[in-house]
């Protein structure tokens, strides 16, 4: 289903809409996977995802017609399979600066790839990437975000919405084309090498950075102050003067929200 509210060169110009679907992600790896092509920059957008997937198998939650489950087709062929962090940070970026041109600065990326606005989660990322030897063959990026979304569960009091935030609906398709141009703006200056830009854009937009925190590691609590990410995309926090360097099994947030 060819689109034209997409102002890029190629994210979101072929876009399918599916009504339901357990996971776009698993729909469009399914389509990446077979023998006929699919473009770069292909968008499956759900109006109800109701097997989505978080970091960790983590579930989401989400009310049908009401917020943007959506999964981009990328082909980052440039980049090795150790600088996966980048696409990370990438589509974080992107879908961050669209966000804060509708809600403010207060929307900002919690470590690796989470939205949150203030201590409450907006939505998340989950980018599963297809390796062929050293390189990157494919990556399909699933985004979640609530958007009109009203309430929700008691299960999950760290939520919140752009609704909640703004008092008002926001049109979604709107949106996803301002998400979509923002993320192909920051791939084009990855795929152009620009990394410290957008290492240090990323590091400027991270949430709680060169702030002290409760984290939660091996069991142990204790106060700590993130102060940057590695190329790899290890947290750096620095407890009691000691500098060290996290993957995402090894530490927690503490948040009250």
């Amino acid at each position: 289903m060819q689109n034209n509210i997409f102002s890029g060169l190629f994210i979101g110009q072929n876009l399918v809409i599916l009504k339901e679907v357990d996971s776009t992600n698993t729909f469009l790896k399914n389509m990446a996977s077979n023998s006929k092509p699919v473009p770069e920059g292909t968008v499956i957008m759900a109006e109800h995802q109701f097997a989505g997937r978080g970091q960790q198998q983590n579930g989401w939650f989400t009310e049908a017609g009401k917020n943007l489950s959506f999964s981009i087709l990328l082909k980052p062929t440039f980049l090795q399979a150790d600088e996966q962090f980048a696409l990370t940070q990438v589509v974080s970026l992107g879908v961050v600066k669209a966000l804060q041109n509708v809600a403010g600065n207060d929307i900002k990326i919690k470590w690796p790839n989470d939205i949150y606005y203030g201590d409450k989660k907006l939505g998340g990322i989950l980018i599963e990437n297809s390796l062929q030897g050293t390189k990157i063959n494919y990556s399909v990026v699933g985004i979640g975000l609530n958007i009109n979304q009203e309430t929700f569960p008691p299960h999950l009091p760290g939520a919140i919405s752009l609704y909640k935030i703004l008092h008002r609906d926001y049109d979604l398709k709107a949106l996803l084309s301002d998400i979509c141009s923002h993320i192909e703006g920051y791939y084009l200056q990855l795929k152009s090498g620009k990394l410290a830009r957008i290492n240090e854009q990323y590091l400027s937009n991270l949430y709680r950075i060169n702030k002290e925190m409760m984290f939660r590691s091996a069991g142990e609590v204790f106060n700590g102050i993130i102060t940057g990410v590695t190329a790899r995309g290890l947290l750096k926090i620095d407890a009691d003067n000691e500098p060290k360097e996290y993957n995402l099994k090894e530490i927690e947030f503490l948040i009250n929200p």
